[in-house]
């Protein structure tokens, strides 16, 4: 019998072994240099050399750690046509959860573009059931849904008679040519989307729904009982029936199951986020649709391939090599990137070399979004001998109860109480007491004996939105780098909790994003020590003409050759890298440095666990500097003072050792590994120095960012001066 997938070992995997054994060596060269130099006690910079010995030893475990990523990468494809073939008729029940959690920064169009993007997947309608979690509890957001529900009858079956590219309309239309076949019917159908959109985008900016509206339709009516978006009932509607003969679309043929639901909110129940959210859909979708495979997106990430589902069921379907596969990790990619990537959202390292790594070791860890679940294992399932599930025997549904009695039995799924005295967030869906409640749950499944699937097909499966500020970006990644190092302190930690129940390398792949945070202590020494030191004339690095500048000198230009190579490779350009290494300074020093200051916080009880979202909304002025690829500082924060201060710092050394350059010829060669590393940072610090001195713009540094910067920047080279 044919197979549904295979699997392929990565062209160059011996070669990349040899690769890295030349660099560890150097590594040890390093360390062993630093270890034989060390001050003696009665000599300066003693502490100073232990320091920059610290960081190196940091920086070396960090890089073995980050080879268990690169060693063993393995690529996956799949056989839709086997797969149609024998299973056509049998194809499982898939629910898709959409999750949003507030109407300001999640703008309902945008949400329902995602919903819209899912209901035209290509698969039976009858077999496909599609739900928004509303944690917002907008009626805004409910009102959005009502109108994509009827614009749906319409969008479905134009994407299937002129199987469109992106599902998304919004993003169709920006992409669709106006001479191309199907001009009438583009023209027809772009324009009724344009009246929906303005209908939303009305209710939206007034902050209520037309009053006709409200009044001939009884769902608004829960809305009359609302206190706020933290204390309300629960709302759940099922706005299109698959079981009901009217739910057709324009064509006659049947529309997939579309459900609002805002779980109940009170201000004395924790509710646990965006975890609390899914398990909420896990109960309530069981009294619906019951799908026995589970699609999760993100509210901004919308359908790009619709063949996106039958290449996850090739996995979960193929008899021989089905059994021990839990999810179907796709990777999460966005339409708004820039050429050059501005700010390293991308991260085509991740999605094209690393996460394939992970799949040869175990498999990727369930990243919150683009993931295809088996229900079953998520309700706790352990791996054992009748792992294997049997969709033939699971794949009839019959519902007894009218619409009416279906929503009253499934609404105290999603109470507030539901959960008390259950193993919910606990052995049973997805896991509690983390801002990555998505990393945790996919550890779990794995350390119960299941594996995880990654699959990157060359038309990405879903499009989503990065951001688009500096700022933006520094706090989305604090959010991560702190989530995961919280990881490392709570009972699900990969060195404890994992140990022994996933391989090794596995392991060691997820300590490289929980250890994301703790980064920031080796680079904030390596940014600034060095630097300083400039000033006094004082070199921390082995000269040129000594045998010890060999090491370093490898080490560094064969990680930064690679490092580009690795880059271009995965789709990206020279200016791309670049942008990438200067976000790699900018998220350590800041994004991981607050983030791992919190944890800190939070384990000495000075700090609650909190969830932030990051904005989907950009303004005209923004967006356009975004696309000429001109950073965009805007706001006031602690994060830029820090990364002003220290391009600033760095450039004031920059010019002092200038100054000794001129009246010391041998000073040159008595410091070029600092000189090369000061300049380094000046040069890819230009964007800031751009920012305070030559833009007018509103997208500029604030004056009371490099205000604070300059004073921040004069004390830290006071303290040196009279310390050293």
């Amino acid at each position: 019998m044919e197979p549904l997938f295979e699997t392929k070992s990565a062209k160059g995997n011996f070669i990349y072994r040899g690769f890295t054994a030349t660099v560890f060596l150097g590594i040890i060269f390093i360390w062993f240099y630093r270890f034989i130099n060390i001050p003696r006690k009665d000599e300066d910079g003693r502490c100073v050399w232990i320091g920059l010995l610290a960081s190196e030893i940091w920086f070396g475990i960090y890089w073995i750690l980050t080879q268990s990523l690169r060693w063993n990468q393995i690529h996956r494809f799949t056989f839709k046509d086997a797969l149609s073939r024998r299973y056509e008729n049998e194809l499982p029940r898939v629910d898709v959860f959409v999750c949003t959690a507030d109407a300001t920064i999640e703008p309902p169009i945008m949400v329902v573009n995602t919903v819209l993007s899912v209901m035209t997947y290509d698969y039976p309608p009858e077999k496909l059931g599609v739900y928004l979690s509303d944690d917002g509890g907008s009626e805004l957001t409910f009102y959005a849904l009502m109108e994509a529900a009827e614009f749906a009858r319409l969008w479905i079956p134009y994407c299937r008679k002129w199987n469109v590219g992106p599902r998304s309309p919004a993003a169709y239309f920006v992409t669709s040519s106006s001479d191309s076949n199907n001009s009438t019917d583009l023209a027809a159908i772009k324009q009724l989307y344009g009246e929906m959109e303005e209908r939303i985008e009305t209710a939206t900016k007034l902050g209520r729904i037309p009053e006709e509206v409200r009044l001939t339709n009884r769902g608004f009516s829960h809305w009359n009982s609302y206190s706020s978006r933290h204390d309300h009932d629960t709302i759940l509607q099922i706005l299109i029936d698959r079981e009901d003969t009217k739910a057709i679309d324009i064509e006659g043929c049947a529309l997939p199951t579309l459900v609002y639901l805002a779980r109940e909110k009170r201000p004395q129940h924790p509710h646990n986020f965006k975890a609390g959210a899914m398990n909420a859909l896990l109960r309530v979708s069981s009294k619906i649709s019951n799908g026995q495979v589970i699609l999760n997106l993100d509210c901004d990430m919308y359908l790009n391939n619709s063949q996106s589902l039958r290449d996850a069921l090739c996995f979960f379907m193929d008899e021989k090599q089905n059994h021990d596969i839990a999810f179907v990790q796709f990777p999460q990619c966005f339409a708004n990137i820039t050429k050059n990537d501005l700010y390293g959202s991308s991260m085509p390292v991740i999605s094209n070399v690393e996460f394939h790594g992970l799949d040869g070791v175990g498999g990727p860890m369930y990243i919150g979004s683009g993931c295809f679940h088996r229900r079953d294992i998520l309700y706790g399932k352990k791996y054992g001998d009748n792992s294997k599930l049997e969709w033939r025997r699971q794949n009839d549904h019959k519902r007894e109860e009218s619409l009416q009695e279906l929503e009253a039995v499934a609404k105290p799924l999603a109470s507030c109480t539901c959960e008390q005295n259950t193993e919910w967030g606990n052995e049973m869906g997805l896991k509690y007491g983390c801002p990555v409640e998505d990393v945790i749950t996919g550890l779990s499944i794995q350390c119960k004996g299941w594996k995880s699937v990654y699959f990157n097909p060359e038309r990405k499966a879903f499009l989503g939105i990065a951001p688009t500020t500096l700022p933006q970006t520094l706090v989305q990644h604090k959010r991560w780098s702190e989530g995961d190092f919280q990881i490392m302190f709570s009972k699900y930690s990969p060195l404890r909790y994992a140990n022994g129940k996933i391989s090794l390398g596995l392991q060691m792949c997820y300590c490289c994003y929980c250890f994301w945070a703790p980064n920031c202590l080796a680079t904030l020494y390596y940014s600034t020590i060095p630097s300083l030191f400039l000033l006094k004339g004082t070199s921390l690095f082995p000269q040129v003409s000594s045998p010890w500048f060999l090491p370093f000198a490898y080490v560094i230009c064969s990680s930064y050759i690679y490092s580009l190579v690795e880059f271009m490779l995965s789709g990206g350009t020279f200016l791309g890298w670049w942008n990438e290494q200067r976000m790699w300074l900018y998220k350590r020093t800041t994004s991981y440095l607050f983030g791992f200051t919190d944890t800190i916080l939070k384990l000495m009880g000075f700090s609650e666990l909190d969830f932030v979202i990051t904005t989907k909304v950009a303004d005209e002025d923004v967006s356009k500097r975004y696309e000429k690829e001109i950073m965009e500082f805007g706001i006031s924060s602690p994060m830029l003072i820090i990364l002003t201060a220290l391009a600033i710092l760095n450039l004031v050394c920059f010019v002092g050792v200038l100054k000794q350059m001129v009246s010391n010829e041998n000073a040159v060669e008595k410091m070029v590994l600092q000189i090369v590393l000061c300049c380094g940072l000046v040069l890819i610090n230009l964007p800031i120095y751009q920012g305070f001195l030559l833009r007018k713009d509103k997208g500029k540094l604030p004056y009371l960012v490099t205000v604070k910067s300059f004073v921040l920047a004069a004390v830290v080279c006071s303290s040196f001066t009279l310390l050293y």
